[in-house]
């Protein structure tokens, strides 16, 4: 259950990192409304994090949630933002991929 709670911890982190990405785009009321999003992402994201990490080991637990907040903010850049997805990019994003399945793998 734990593992459940820290991917939808990352899915959280992907939320505030993507709300970064609009009030970056924005101004006024609407930026206001994409920043309080980021902090309500934010703290959603850290509250599950810390629920994780009680029976997950930190270090795993950290490094899954990085993992799928990077590959979760490379994929919204890619679609939303539409930044580009070169081969370099996606490689290293499946390199990623690979070392938080293996985490999962080796921990216990």
């Amino acid at each position: 259950m734990n593992w459940v709670i820290l991917v939808i911890a990352g899915l959280f982190e992907v939320g505030f990192t993507s709300c970064l990405g609009k009030v970056k785009e924005t101004t006024g009321n609407e930026m206001v409304y994409w920043f309080i999003g980021f902090f309500i992402c934010l703290s959603i994201s850290m509250v599950l994090l810390m629920k994780a990490s009680q029976t997950l080991p930190i270090g795993t637990a950290y490094a899954v949630w990085t993992g799928i907040g990077a590959v979760g903010t490379v994929l919204m850049g890619v679609f939303v933002f539409n930044e580009p997805a070169n081969f370099w990019r996606l490689l290293f994003i499946s390199t990623l991929i690979i070392s938080i399945v293996g985490l999962k793998v080796v921990s216990h």
